[in-house]
């Protein structure tokens, strides 16, 4: 998967926690935490960042 630019990914934010998200592989995760303790992933769909609190998917610890 291809990384989106930097110019965009910069801008973006977790709808949940307001973090800043990392890419890894074909998806986003937050860099904080959640009110359970836990990073949220998101998908990324054909180049487009899916972020949407219903795709949000724990990432184990």
């Amino acid at each position: 998967m291809p990384r989106l630019p930097v110019q965009i990914a910069s801008l973006l934010r977790c709808p949940l926690t307001g973090s800043a998200l990392e890419q890894i592989g074909d998806t986003l995760v937050s860099l904080g935490t959640d009110e359970k303790g836990q990073r949220l992933s998101y998908p990324i769909s054909e180049g487009i960042p899916i972020l949407l609190t219903q795709e949000a998917q724990s990432v184990p610890n």
